[in-house]
């Protein structure tokens, strides 16, 4: 796969070259590259970028990514409405 500056992970700033060098260093699991390169940690909580390393992990390796491998979601234990993260505190 042709390596680019295109942004994979907007909110951790990781680019398709990111993912591909952290691969070509031995960076071959989804979990591996989530750790190395903080990619699904950000406030999206990996809502696109998962989907689009699985693409370029698959197609640089030629294997496979399993389902039960990708991250779930972790919302938080009780509701917080946008007001109040909004709010001054007063």
């Amino acid at each position: 796969m042709k390596k680019n500056k295109a942004i994979v992970c907007r909110c951790e700033d990781i680019t398709e070259e990111d993912v591909i060098n952290a691969i070509d260093e031995g960076y071959v699991d989804l979990e591996e590259l989530r750790k190395k390169l903080r990619i699904g940690m950000g406030p999206c909580q990996g809502r696109v970028c998962i989907q689009l390393v699985t693409k370029i992990l698959e197609g640089e390796t030629g294997k496979k990514v399993p389902k039960k491998s990708q991250p779930t979601s972790r919302p938080p234990i009780v509701p917080v409405s946008l007001g109040t993260l909004a709010s001054d505190g007063k």
